[in-house]
């Protein structure tokens, strides 16, 4: 039985491509979801992508995955740096939370360095672009398939 990831991205993700390329590069959200899905077919999981500029929606998403999802790949974009609502969402869940960025917020602004995401987050993977989805999902693989060794 495939395992279900839901991949939640934040505000202005929705224009990647075209948005400050000098620091997102010129890779769509309709590509990173299509890499996504491939590399989650060989994975053996059932993915559900989706991208919102709206934080209620996304804690409403967040929500909805409580018992019903075995791990969830977060891009928060600035939501990452503002939002104790997503932060709170995601205390509530029982699964992984991987969190993701394209660029290095650590390595930019100052208001960026600080992440409520991080306190749940099993692992962050930052600055790999696209990429860094992909391994996010393979994190989360691994991760599954270390607790079935112990079991």
């Amino acid at each position: 039985m495939n395992k279900n990831i839901l991949i939640l991205n934040g505000p202005n993700l929705n224009l990647l491509g075209t948005r400050e390329p000098d620091i997102y590069g010129s890779t769509t959200l309709e590509d990173i979801e299509n890499n996504c899905r491939q590399h989650a077919k060989k994975l053996e999981f059932d993915i559900d992508f989706r991208q919102s500029n709206h934080e209620g929606e996304l804690v409403t998403w967040i929500q909805q995955a409580i018992g019903k999802t075995d791990a969830v790949i977060i891009n928060a974009a600035a939501y990452t740096h503002t939002s104790v609502a997503i932060l709170d969402a995601l205390k509530m869940l029982e699964c992984p939370v991987i969190e993701v960025h394209l660029s290095d917020p650590k390595t930019r602004e100052e208001f960026r360095h600080h992440s409520y995401i991080e306190y749940v987050a099993k692992h962050c993977i930052s600055g790999q672009g696209a990429q860094g989805y992909i391994e996010a999902l393979t994190f989360v693989k691994n991760s599954f398939k270390q607790v079935s060794e112990i079991n």
